[in-house]
């Protein structure tokens, strides 16, 4: 064991925080603390090492193990270059070298004992920086800083001049490159691209020491750690596992304390009820019956009801019109920055009801595409045009559709002017904003808060079509799952950029990669757009609008002569097929569990004693069972050969 939490607890004034938390990491474990945004994460983690006391309890780290620790907002200052500071973190290295460059130096000079003398103190220091990885040292520092999104042209960039995100991503270099026992890194992925954030996963999954993480980022959490603590309601509950195992076994764990919750509650009204009726009686036998009954109840070790924490938003996207089938096209768009090509002569479609992720480093122009069909920037040449009852909604991950200086609840009635004073607040709180919180001025809210008020604008455009950037941002996981499930059921058109991969594997139908100045198309999710670019080389679609591919051919133009190439119309043919598959085995499922506990019925009737002398009842509730199980096999059957069916 590397890590012991035991007993902590914390609260600001009279704010709980923090209350009882017990928890342990072992050796080389990789483990996340999850919770919802003001659950307290980062606030643990400073406890962890040191940067706050807890009120109670105690942090205990194995003697002699090494901890480093990357905030979310990290404050570095240097004067070095990024290479120099990078040197920086083995410095036991750096001494070697300096020292076997010495040794050299000095051996071409001396003579006899002395000689000697330098050639014992060489082979030393050669042994030793060999034993430290000396000479390895330089290839991994190189590797490191471009894994995490550095050029090499960056490493003379002195650190002070870099921005905030770029000094975070330095500093998460340097905490790699000393290699300590215990990482702990509080939102790493906040200020890197999706290639930076696949080559950490490869790394931190690959690490030899231990890790503990705070990240929102649920496909980043799944690929490395196997431990999630879960922190809720100032208490944690550990899990075993991956995010996905821990949500699972969450889930489980609500349905089944509410499950006995609700048994119980429904034990005591029954008993409640008995007694209340034995006590009408009103004989000396019914009352003291009733309070033997009462004795028992008065011993019943009562549950609480598991109760989740009022931070859950409710959003929800419905048109209010339909749009036509063609929504979006876009021809030989180009856009230049400071000389610099972003995108050349990029062509796509977009058909009503599709979702469509476009994904690419940092710096390929995802974000200024979607400034250009919202006519927030002017293409350097091309065009693109809307299609019929197109409405858009847009969401800016700057949120610049909002007004700094309003109140939110001036921002939401300015917005819909028809709204009354009560279906104002009505709104806002269905996005956590209540009693004063609505006269908050805009500019005075967190990141967060501001994307829960541009998710309640964008909910209340009534729009068709949306264009999202980066929707994700700033939201705890529990707000994420809600925005997939509204963008699921949304029965219009989206067109979004995200870095958050679970989301898009979780919302799009096809993904759009910009890279090297153009487009390539790959049907399905985050998932298969992985697979097929490890197997295939993905051709730039030059020329045709970019539209349907089969995925056989992902990542192909529009206009590539290919044989397994599908239609748009024959892709939503299949895609039809698809769904009228999965909803006859929806039905027969549903028809399972019917049958299963009809079946438990007549077995409660079968065992009934009232039963035992009838057999007339005992024939009829066999000759039921009897059916039933003859349809559960033809259900069972149908099921498995629907199944095979999907799957091909």
């Amino acid at each position: 064991m590397i890590l012991q939490c035991s007993h902590i607890s914390k609260a600001f004034l009279t704010d709980e925080i923090l209350s009882d938390i017990s928890f342990h990491i072992n050796e080389q474990e990789k483990a996340a603390i999850v919770g919802v945004n003001g659950s307290g994460k980062s606030t643990l983690l400073k406890i962890i090492m040191g940067e706050l006391s807890a009120d109670s309890g105690e942090v205990i780290i194995a003697k002699d193990t090494t901890v480093s620790y990357l905030a979310q907002n990290q404050e570095y200052a240097s004067d070095r270059t990024i290479f120099e500071e990078m040197q920086d973190a083995r410095p036991e290295i750096l001494l070697l070298e300096q020292q076997i460059a010495a040794l050299s130096e000095k051996m071409n000079t001396a003579q006899g004992d002395e000689l000697e003398h330098a050639i014992r103190q060489f082979d030393t220091a050669n042994q030793q920086y060999e034993r430290l990885g000396g000479y390895a040292y330089q290839s991994e520092l190189v590797g490191v800083l471009k894994g995490l999104g550095f050029d090499e042209a960056d490493f003379s960039q002195p650190v002070n001049s870099l921005s905030g995100g770029e000094k975070t991503r330095v500093a998460l270099a340097k905490m790699l490159l000393k290699a300590p026992d215990l990482i702990v890194l509080d939102e790493p992925t906040n200020h890197l691209d999706v290639t930076a954030i696949h080559w950490l996963e490869g790394y931190l999954s690959g690490y030899r020491g231990a890790v503990l993480i705070v990240a929102h980022d649920r496909y980043f959490l799944d690929k490395i750690v196997g431990k999630v603590i879960e922190l809720r309601q100032h208490k944690t509950t550990v899990y075993t596992g991956n995010y996905t195992a821990y949500s699972k076994k969450r889930q489980l764990l609500l349905d089944t304390l509410m499950k006995q919750y609700l048994n119980q509650q429904a034990e005591i009204k029954h008993q409640e009820a008995v007694i209340t009726k034995l006590r009408q009686f009103n004989r000396e036998k019914s009352i003291k019956r009733a309070e033997s009954r009462e004795k028992q109840l008065e011993k019943i070790n009562r549950l609480e009801k598991p109760t989740e924490e009022n931070t859950q938003m409710h959003l929800f996207f419905t048109p209010k019109y339909q749009s036509g089938q063609d929504v979006l096209s876009v021809k030989e768009l180009s856009m230049h920055y400071d000389d610099r090509a972003l995108f050349q002569n990029i062509s796509f479609e977009l058909k009503r009801g599709e979702h469509v992720a476009i994904i690419g480093d940092n710096g390929t122009g995802k974000t200024t595409l979607l400034k250009i069909l919202n006519q927030l920037e002017t293409a350097d040449s091309g065009s693109f045009t809307l299609g019929t009852n197109v409405e858009i909604g847009y969401y800016d991950q700057e949120h610049h559709v909002l007004h700094m200086e309003k109140t939110l609840f001036d921002e939401i009635q300015d917005t819909c002017p028809h709204m009354t004073n009560t279906e104002v607040r009505t709104v806002l709180a269905a996005f956590l904003f209540k009693e004063d919180d609505v006269f908050k001025q805009i500019k005075s809210l967190s990141g967060g808060e501001r994307g829960r008020v541009s998710l309640a604008k964008l909910m209340l455009s009534d729009a068709n079509f949306l264009i999202l950037d980066e929707p994700t941002n700033h939201l705890d996981i529990d707000s994420k799952n809600i925005l997939e499930n509204a963008l699921n059921h949304f029965e219009g058109t989206v067109l979004y950029v995200s870095h958050d991969r679970y989301f898009i594997n979780a919302t799009a139908h096809r993904i759009l990669e910009l890279s090297n100045q153009t487009l390539y198309n790959y049907i399905g999710n985050y998932d298969y757009y992985l697979e097929k670019k490890e197997t295939i080389n993905a051709i730039p679609p030059t020329g045709a609008p970019v539209s349907g591919a089969s995925k056989s051919s992902a990542a192909a133009p529009q206009n590539t002569a290919t044989g397994s190439k599908l239609s748009w119309q024959q892709q939503k043919e299949k895609q039809a097929r698809i769904r009228k598959l999965e909803n006859e085995i929806k039905r027969i499922e549903q028809e399972i569990e019917t049958l299963e506990a009809d079946n438990a019925l007549v077995d409660s009737g079968l065992a009934d004693p009232d039963n035992a002398s009838n057999s007339a009842k005992l024939q009829e509730l066999a000759r039921q069972r009897a059916s039933n199980d003859t349809r559960l096999e033809e259900l069972m059957e149908r099921w498995e050969e629907l199944s095979n069916t999907l799957e091909v």
